[in-house]
């Protein structure tokens, strides 16, 4: 029997406001000693009272504005009860039957043509405290309780682990687009939970889910989705029931495992939240968060491919980060769109790559995109080669210097003198008998080989160009 795979994801993100849901206390926790951003409101003391932040609101407003979703004018806060030693009140204040956004969607492209996935709900909450667990005993820091924290639910219309990855990359970009959160995954400030079940191929019936939690990554998320998948199968295969449960990812062996029962909405006894009224949303202040939404990766992809021509698969990852983004257009305003693939191929190429190997973000960078856009003006009028232009790079990377001091330091410029370029050519020639004969022969690529070996000797500052002009005029013009 062959299966389909049924997802539907439940992210949270903790929101950069200064402070935090309900009270003053600062909810920049992550650098601050233990238990040092508490009040009486976060610590869960009876008889406090919550005040609504509302900075928290607006930035969930826009979420849900970027994400299609409608915005209703009436919404409230309920108490979600449960008991577990992070959640200090022994409730948390979260939203139920009234979110500030629903019905929104978003597209992604895993497997060709765009999918639309819905999703059901944007709401607001309070997250819990954070349990340090040392052996046989755990430490409690109060610090993360209270932060604002959104959850975006989506609908169960992800078929497969690659598109729950793709729908997660999507929606993180757009958080950081916006600048609601900073989308850190190894802070918590991103986190996943997924719901997970298959059932036979063309079947319309749920069969129980499980949620799977624990996943700090968007490769855990694919991983424990596609392992879960298959347990799932190997259960039914094997004349097993499944039950609706919660498990966990253990990353270090590749599995899940049970962490409890699922709970269902009822156990949880929603009810209003006594402390705090219900918000009217003036639609004058929704209209005027509209207005100011930045422009969101799909749409600034698809301009990147009009305006400057670029193909998908550049425009895709130019726009996978607001920051890259960013640069590449400001490197294009001093250049002219006309250098936009050149732009682009450095950007994608050298420039990455040096990120990449030294774990450095693009903002971060000593390479201002002024700069970058003056050294590939250098290799434009000639001054440097592309092979030198890589070498300056990875100095400029390093140091911060401007192209021209390294190129004057090092004494890189291109050398485009022809009775020079040809005293190199002669020695080299004198030094490659082999491949002079090879190239009498009739072997063109001894050519290459012989212009190779002028432009390791000048250390690529030769105009290749030239070279391969006067190479071809020592061979006797063939």
């Amino acid at each position: 029997m062959t299966y389909e795979i049924v997802i539907g994801l439940e992210v949270h993100t903790q929101l950069l406001t200064k402070s935090k849901m309900f009270c003053s206390c600062s909810a920049d926790y992550a650098s601050a000693p233990p238990n040092t951003h508490v009040c009486p409101i976060c610590l869960g003391m009876p008889g406090v009272l919550p005040v609504i932040n509302e900075k928290a609101i607006e930035y969930t407003v826009m979420t849900a504005l970027a994400l299609n979703c409608t915005i209703p004018e009436y919404t409230k806060f309920d108490r979600k009860n449960y008991f577990y030693p992070d959640l200090m009140k022994g409730y948390q204040i979260s939203q139920y039957d009234a979110p500030i956004g629903k019905g929104g969607w978003l597209t992604i492209d895993s497997n060709g043509p765009r999918k639309r996935i819905n999703i059901t709900r944007v709401h607001l909450e309070e997250d819990v405290a954070k349990l340090w667990h040392r052996g046989d005993y755990s430490l409690i820091d109060v610090n993360r309780s209270g932060v604002p924290l959104m959850e975006i639910v989506s609908e169960p219309e992800i078929s497969s682990p690659e598109e729950a990855r793709d729908y997660l990359v999507k929606l993180h970009n757009i958080l950081r687009y916006l600048g609601v959160s900073t989308g850190n995954m190894e802070e918590g400030s991103f986190r996943c939970d997924a719901n997970i079940s298959i059932r036979p191929s063309g079947s319309k019936e749920f069969l129980p889910k499980v949620e799977v939690k624990n996943m700090n990554s968007f490769k855990a998320v694919y991983q424990a989705l596609e392992y879960e998948a298959r347990r799932q199968m190997k259960v039914l295969e094997g004349g097993g029931e499944l039950v609706q449960e919660t498990r966990g990812w253990v990353e270090e062996q590749g599995i899940t495992v049970l962490q409890r029962t699922k709970e269902y909405a009822d156990d949880y006894r929603y009810f209003p939240e006594p402390d705090l009224p219900p918000l009217v949303l003036d639609r004058a202040w929704i209209e005027e968060i509209r207005a100011r939404l930045p422009e969101l990766p799909e749409a600034r992809r698809d301009r990147f491919m009009t305006q400057y021509g670029l193909p998908l698969y550049d425009a895709n990852i130019l726009t996978g980060s607001k920051a890259m983004a960013d640069y590449f257009e400001n490197c294009v305003k001093l250049m002219g769109s006309t250098k936009a693939k050149t732009v682009s191929n450095w950007l994608l190429g050298d420039f990455s790559r040096l990120l990449n190997a030294t774990n450095t973000d693009i903002e971060n960078a000593k390479i201002s995109p002024k700069q970058l856009a003056e050294m590939l003006s250098l290799v434009d009028n000639g001054t440097i080669s592309g092979p030198v232009a890589k070498a300056v790079l990875e100095e400029m990377f390093r140091t911060g210097k401007e192209a021209s001091e390294i190129i004057t330091e090092k004494k890189l410029s291109q050398i485009s003198d022809a009775d020079e370029i040809r005293e190199v050519v002669k020695q080299v020639m004198a030094n490659n008998a082999g491949a002079i004969a090879d190239y009498a022969s009739g072997k063109q690529q001894a050519l290459t080989f012989i212009i190779g070996q002028v432009m390791k000797a000048t250390r690529g500052r030769a105009n290749p160009g030239v070279v391969r002009e006067i190479i071809i005029q020592e061979l006797g013009g063939k």
